[in-house]
């Protein structure tokens, strides 16, 4: 490996700032957010990142030209790819499918290599996240699997930095913390850290609802069955080896609704992008602020920033899809249109746009099919077959206006028509058209009507 010169940028992790929060009902208290985003790498993990690959270099676990291989829900692989590759190492990640595109996007820019698997499958699984990670590991010679999870200079790294830097800013004055737990890093080095500092505060989880954790506080026992939740980063289905939970005096469940609408909230009130487990914190710190009865001093984390969510949990049709926001209902099918067009959300072309423009914009909205519209009313549809058939021989018919392609002749479902004929139209493999003789509401795909019968389930 060549001599890298290390980047400056690795100097500015840590040293967050740490905020008041102002705007939003704290109780009797004081509650501080320490601002983990504004790390290069957006996220508290660079700290744990830095601490590892350090730990591994210094005892010989990782050398030059080596490759450094981690389980990751995401910040954690984008801390260490942070690191790794300003240092000239090869990085491997395994990330569950359930995490934000904007994260798989961000390691693939940075030069990471990213192995998509399940979420839907725990411990022992050979799809399982981290039973993958360790397995890629034994494969690739000259890896360090970097084991957040086990790592102690996970922990290490909190108890060295974060809880130094919260004692300062806090003027040695600081009540309670509260924390989440994804591989209990952060938990474990404060608990350390402020044993020895303050022995009093109160450490608070912050968990999210289906995670085994806070039955574990309250109880003392591990359940065998966890739920799932859409919150990342947080919440598990096993206690993580190197997470001490000795100093949690309260638990607080936080279902997903709650930890979206708190940092939706955040964003609004204070101003501040943060992601969904900054949601989950929040919202367990104001739950512990305002059922004290004395004033106190309560700090947590805006964890990493928002802007690894915008097409998930600032993405209201994302919402809507999962029910976890509320929309006017009808009884009819209406209710099962995930677009309303009375809301903007359909993506349309009108006769008089061009082919190219019609390519464009079913390539940006991922969509196969849009309806043509004329003051407001359905006048066809187009479709990617008719493109092709249109310009597969002769490409200068992408300046071709839509009515001279389009089908006119569309099928249209009233409000009030019967389930089973909407599924006859999806069946056949196209997309229902809403509409009655004064307007039209927009389209029913069968994703949209999967989306409905899922909803069912909740």
């Amino acid at each position: 490996m060549k001599n890298y010169v290390q980047p400056a940028v690795l100097d500015q992790i840590g040293n967050t700032p740490l905020i008041q929060v102002t705007r939003l009902d704290t109780g009797p208290c004081h509650l501080f957010l320490k601002l983990e985003s504004q790390n290069p790498g957006g996220s508290i993990k660079d700290r744990i990142g830095l601490a590892m690959i350090e730990a591994a270099e210094a005892d010989g676990r990782l050398k030059p030209g080596g490759t450094v291989v981690e389980a990751t829900a995401g910040n954690t692989g984008l801390g260490l790819a942070l690191v790794a590759r300003a240092k000239g190492y090869r990085v491997v990640l395994v990330v569950p499918d359930k995490m934000s595109t904007e994260k798989v996007l961000h390691l693939k820019a940075m030069g990471a290599e990213v192995y998509l698997t399940r979420s839907d499958v725990g411990k022992g699984h050979p799809e399982y996240y981290q039973d993958y990670a360790a397995r890629l590991a034994r494969e690739i010679p000259g890896s360090f699997f970097a084991d957040q999870f086990n790592n102690p200079a996970n922990p290490k790294a909190h108890e060295t930095t974060t809880g130094p830097e919260i004692w300062a800013q806090t003027d040695h004055n600081v009540d309670a913390i509260v924390c989440g737990v994804g591989s209990g890093g952060t938990l474990t080095g404060l608990t350390r850290f402020f044993r020895q500092h303050q022995p009093k505060l109160d450490f608070v989880l912050a968990d999210p609802q289906g995670s085994i954790l806070t039955e574990y506080i309250e109880t003392g026992r591990v359940s065998e069955v966890s739920g799932s939740w859409l919150v990342e980063g947080i919440g598990e289905d096993f206690i993580p080896s190197i997470a001490d939970m000795t100093g949690v005096k309260k638990a607080y469940t936080i279902t997903d609704q709650e930890s979206i609408d708190t940092a939706r909230e955040l964003l609004r009130a204070e101003g501040i992008l943060a992601g969904s487990s900054t949601g989950t914190l929040l919202a367990a710190a104001l739950r512990y602020c305002r059922a004290q009865t004395e004033p106190k001093r309560v700090v947590t984390f805006v964890c990493d920033t928002g802007t690894r969510y915008l097409s998930k949990i600032y993405n209201d049709y994302w919402l809507i899809d999962r029910g976890l926001i509320d929309r006017k209902t009808y009884g009819d099918l209406r209710d099962l249109i995930g677009r309303r067009y009375d809301e903007g959300g359909v993506v349309s072309v009108s006769k008089s746009d061009t082919l190219i423009t019609t390519f464009n914009r079913m390539r940006n909205a991922e969509v196969s099919q849009m309806p043509v519209i004329e003051n407001g009313k359905v006048v066809g549809v187009i479709d990617e077959s008719d493109l092709l058939l249109k310009i597969a021989d002769d490409t200068n018919q992408f300046r071709s206006t839509v009515d001279t392609t389009m089908t006119p002749q569309v099928e249209t479902l009233t409000p009030d028509t019967s389930i089973n004929k909407l599924r006859a139209i999806l069946d056949r493999g196209l997309v229902a058209i809403i509409a009655d003789q004064t307007q039209f509401y927009g389209l029913i795909t069968r994703i949209d009507f999967l989306n409905s019968l899922r909803r069912k389930l909740s």
